[in-house]
């Protein structure tokens, strides 16, 4: 976890730190007297190094000062359940991802899922890794609190959304009604194919409703974030009503 933000992000989840390592520079900052002091009432051991040394640590080209080495959090089929279960009150939501390749996109699609108060975020196997440093800049820290079940077998998921009741829904430029047109207080897992291939790699069979985001000009499709916050924003529209949200705007 790199940068101040996302340090911050790290200290307000349950996920557990290991180690901290701060440049020189950034030691010395403002920035730093309460970040590293929050991190410090912790026990957590702070390293202060060289600029060089930071960089080499770094994932970013420009990395912001302070890097956090941290647990990966559970994302496997039990944690998922579990967290599942524990945020039931959320938007009756699950996505399924298949084959994201991009992790920028996937970090996108979490702080969506996030903002829109969706249950959870499924992905396939054969995919861009949810927690790779590009995916979890892009999610500005909502990797930390989802519900993900990651590297999923698609027939496993689809059993596992039937036996919670939820109507397997796909999004395709192909679809039969419009996604404000299906209820979206009936509990779904809603399916996005990969960014290459769409929906090729989904039986016709497992799908049970089939929408699609209508589009004017000569545009062919929308980004899979951009496409997943039109619809989730939807159905928070649908269950909570306009302009009700679960905390205030900052």
């Amino acid at each position: 976890m790199e940068g101040s933000r996302l340090c911050s992000e790290a200290l307000r989840s349950d996920i557990a730190i290991q180690e901290c390592f701060v440049s020189e520079k950034f030691a010395r900052s403002e920035k730093a007297v309460d970040l590293v002091g929050a991190i410090l009432s912790r026990g957590i051991v702070v390293h202060e190094v060289t600029e060089s040394l930071l960089d080499s640590i770094a994932d970013t080209a420009a990395p912001q000062g302070i890097v956090l080495i941290c647990d990966r959090p559970a994302s496997d089929r039990s944690a998922f359940e579990t967290s599942f279960d524990r945020k039931s009150q959320n938007l009756p939501a699950v996505v399924y991802l298949d084959e994201p390749n991009n992790p920028a996109n996937l970090g996108a699609i979490l702080r969506v899922v996030e903002a829109a108060g969706a249950a959870g975020v499924i992905v396939s196997e054969r995919s861009t890794d949810p927690f790779s440093a590009k995916s979890i800049r892009a999610s500005m820290g909502s990797a930390l609190r989802v519900s993900i079940w990651n590297e999923a077998k698609m027939d496993e998921a689809f059993s596992w959304a039937r036996s919670h009741q939820l109507v397997i829904t796909a999004a395709d430029i192909n679809g039969d009604r419009s996604y404000s047109q299906i209820d979206w207080n009936v509990p779904r897992l809603l399916v996005f194919g990969s960014e290459a291939h769409g929906l090729s790699n989904v039986s016709e069979q497992n799908i049970e409703d089939l929408i699609r985001i209508p589009m004017h000009g000569f545009a062919e499709s929308l980004n899979l974030a951009v496409s997943a916050g039109v619809i989730l924003f939807e159905a928070n529209r649908q269950v909570r009503g306009p302009g009700k949200q679960t905390r205030p705007n900052s």
